[in-house]
């Protein structure tokens, strides 16, 4: 199974540790919003709480590519404020896990 079916099991599932267990401990997620870095504790925090938000959905879920080094996905998310994005997410891999991600997003009316 490719990062993209675990990570999109592990959110249909609802499931922050599957999803943690395939990021390496130095995991950075670089925010779209802001442009901050958050290391892999505070990511899997974030995740948690959208996972166990019933206000934070995942739409238009799909794989872009994926090879050994990256991978890239694209999705439309609804946040628990009610705000709607379509976000691109490109994941760095390395010895088998995620090392880092960056996203880019467009808000939707």
């Amino acid at each position: 199974m490719n990062f993209f079916e675990k990570m999109k099991l592990a959110r249909e599932n609802k499931d922050h540790k599957a999803f943690g267990e395939l990021l390496a401990e130095s995991y950075t997620f670089v925010r779209h919003q802001t442009g901050t870095t958050m290391n892999k504790e505070e990511t899997l925090a974030m995740v948690e709480g959208f996972f166990n938000s019933d206000a934070f959905n995942v739409e238009s879920h799909r794989c872009v590519y994926e090879n050994d080094d990256i991978l890239v996905e694209h999705m439309v998310i609804v946040f628990p404020d009610n705000t709607k994005e379509a976000v691109l997410a490109a994941y760095t891999i390395e010895n088998g896990q995620l090392i880092s991600c960056e996203t880019g997003a467009t808000k939707i009316s």
